[in-house]
């Protein structure tokens, strides 16, 4: 008798990996986040094989709601190929026998760390983010209990005094990820460590978008159609990054969301951070007859693509501020 006689041939423990036990508390908590917009709802994180900070709250909920029929979708930092991004695929892959695939426009659900694709999401998709620090009032009260107390009473007045003396001191809002913002006229929340070219992505977008943070045990949700307002004063108006007349080495595409790559003479090139969308645009260039969706942005603007509202650019970008480096 040898010992492969005395093993089973490897097969989840069960679908998803999770238990039920643990699906069935995950969907509870993602319906009251939904129900709450921007509030954040506590859950037992559960042990999944990698480490926390490593992205498992929203490996949690993916691995809750994804279905065999579902294609998933994973980005790090705007790859697909990454370590990370590949490691979860192929586990989410592996336990729930789901297919994956690389197009934004063909995944029903996203898991993302950093990013929200430039393509334009749809009612039917769900977009699953990584949270690191889902606590927006961690850097002005680093007591929990009292933080949470200032939620419960609406008090964002040291978040607002924040905001303030960034612009007193440099000019300018410094937060450049993380951007603390206004959902639904009621609660903030940190949307992720999304840069803020992402931010206005989620103001009234189609698709369901649930944070969740597995180190932190928290959890809370954007719905569509939910309004989500970074927090500005009516003087200084927010502006995103000034990446709209930089051009992608690789793919030449213009107008969007760049990585600055360090060159030995000290200069600085850039390739598109979504690769995706950089894959597309060089297929599309080739004459491949590479399919690509609606944009967010539009040379460097951002453009309101739904039916229904009016067209045109939301929030206006203010000008550079002389002496101040461009955020790249």
């Amino acid at each position: 008798m040898s010992l492969s006689d005395l093993t089973k041939p490897w097969e989840a423990m069960s679908y998803g990996f999770l238990d039920g036990s643990a699906k069935r508390e995950l969907r509870r908590k993602v319906l009251k986040s939904v129900s709450v917009p921007g509030c954040q709802m506590p859950y037992a994180s559960r042990e999944v094989p990698m480490a926390r900070g490593w992205g498992t709250g929203g490996l949690q909920v993916s691995l809750t709601l994804v279905r065999p029929d579902m294609r998933v979708k994973v980005i790090d930092q705007g790859a697909d190929d990454s370590v990370n991004a590949a490691s979860i695929r192929r586990f989410i892959a592996r336990v729930a026998g789901t297919p994956t695939t690389m197009d934004t426009l063909e995944a029903d659900l996203i898991q993302s760390r950093h990013r929200i694709p430039e393509e334009v999401l749809r009612e039917d998709q769900i977009l699953v983010l990584q949270v690191p620090n889902p606590e927006p009032l961690r850097p002005v009260q680093p007591n929990m209990s009292i933080a949470r107390q200032m939620h419960a009473d609406a008090d964002y007045g040291r978040m607002w005094l924040q905001l303030y003396e960034q612009i007193v001191r440099s000019g300018r809002v410094m937060q450049g990820a993380s951007y603390p913002s206004l959902v639904h006229g009621r609660h903030v929340m940190t949307p992720s460590p999304i840069p803020r070219w992402d931010v206005p992505k989620l103001h009234m977008s189609k698709h369901l978008t649930i944070l969740s943070a597995g180190r932190e045990k928290r959890i809370f949700a954007v719905p569509p159609y939910t309004r989500v307002e970074p927090l500005v004063f009516s003087d200084v108006p927010y502006r995103v990054e000034d990446h709209g007349d930089l051009i992608c080495t690789r793919s030449g595409a213009k107008g969007f969301f760049m990585n600055e790559i360090p060159q030995d003479d000290g200069s600085s090139s850039f390739e598109v951070s979504d690769s995706e969308w950089g894959v597309k645009t060089i297929r599309a260039r080739d004459g491949e007859g590479e399919s690509r969706g609606a944009t967010w942005y539009r040379d460097g603007q951002f453009t309101d693509t739904r039916p229904g509202l009016e067209p045109g650019p939301l929030p206006p970008h203010d000008q550079e501020v002389p002496g101040q480096a461009r955020d790249v």
